[in-house]
């Protein structure tokens, strides 16, 4: 015989999370992230209890293509705001997580540094569910962040797919590392990334790769220059960073600070992140929607006959689709 879980004390998880308890923010975000019906009411009753705690953070997207050493550059960056009294939390949107059932990105053993430091916090996504699915566990996993006391927030993306655009609505500030070598990277950059960006970072600007990394510069400064900016307030700029070798990083930080000024002066801060909270609704309520779609039994019962069909040219995608909508009730 099993014997019932205790139900969960969400204002006393609530005042440890408050008060900078690292095992009950752990504990807080493994609460978000699962799928049980309990859990999932005691999540919404938590999150709602500690958001006049939260929104005080710098939150910072991060983003680049596989191997643009996104990893040391925040774990170095990380420990320069740790050293300077911040309390960093970094927090990881992995959309490679959904298919594979686990997360690739090994977070804790890409940066030491910050994975020994008592004022860093390390999360990768959950390991499973849709892309829009992890980006609102994420969100969540900000403001548990923040109400515990973590006044930088930097959330990482592999930079594949949606990825960008999740993350760029989540956060203040959306940064691009890029390689040097601008040529053939330059023409695989999507336009999309591009407008996302607040600034370019060209990596591993040292030794050798100094010179290319200045002439990439220049090619992604033409690039944006074509672009119209998401704001009068701020051109995005291009800047030379080696996360290796800890050289632009103070200056590149400078600019997300600076950024920050003049977005709040302007009252473009606020608004943005208002706006984001709309987004995130929508998020959830489409996420509870699909989830309905995926587990009702009448939908489940027709999907096989309906996608053989459209898979054969016998039935219409519309057709299929309405018959879809039908058995919701829709």
């Amino acid at each position: 015989m099993t014997t019932a879980a205790a139900p969960i004390d969400v204002a006393a998880l609530a005042a440890l999370v408050r008060a900078g308890d690292r095992p009950a923010l752990a504990r807080a975000i493994t609460l978000v992230e699962s799928k049980r019906a309990d859990h999932r009411a005691a999540a919404r009753a938590l999150i709602q209890d500690l958001l006049p705690h939260t929104g005080g953070a710098i939150r910072v997207g991060v983003t680049g293509v596989p191997g643009v050493g996104k990893s040391t550059t925040i774990d170095m960056l990380g420990s320069n705001l740790t050293a300077a009294g911040h309390k960093v939390a970094v927090l990881a949107v992995d959309p490679s997580s959904t298919r594979t059932g686990g997360s690739i990105l090994g977070d804790k053993t890409r940066m030491t540094r910050l994975a020994a430091d008592d004022r860093a916090f390390i999360r990768p996504s959950p390991s499973s569910g849709t892309l829009g699915g992890v980006a609102a566990k994420t969100r969540e996993s900000m403001l548990l962040c923040e109400a515990a006391g973590f006044d930088v927030i930097l959330v990482e993306t592999v930079g594949i797919g949606q990825s960008e655009t999740a993350v760029a609505d989540m956060t203040d500030f959306f940064l691009v590392l890029m390689l040097p070598g601008a040529g053939d990277e330059l023409q695989g950059i999507k336009k999309g990334v591009l407008e996302l960006a607040d600034m370019i970072a060209v990596n591993k600007a040292e030794g050798e790769g100094l010179a290319r990394a200045r002439a990439a510069a220049g090619e992604y400064k033409a690039a944006l220059h074509i672009l119209a900016p998401s704001t009068p307030t701020w051109t995005p700029p291009v800047v030379l960073i080696s996360g290796l070798a800890n050289e632009g990083l103070a200056a590149m930080w400078d600019k997300v600070l600076e950024h920050r000024r003049r977005l709040t002066a302007t009252g473009e801060l606020e608004a943005k992140r208002r706006a984001q909270q709309v987004k995130w609704m929508w998020a959830m309520i489409e996420d509870r929607l699909f989830a309905r779609l995926r587990n009702d039994p009448g939908v489940k019962a027709r999907l096989p006959a309906l996608e053989a069909g459209v898979a054969a040219g016998t039935l219409a995608p519309t057709l299929a689709a309405e018959d879809v909508a039908d058995a919701l009730g829709l």
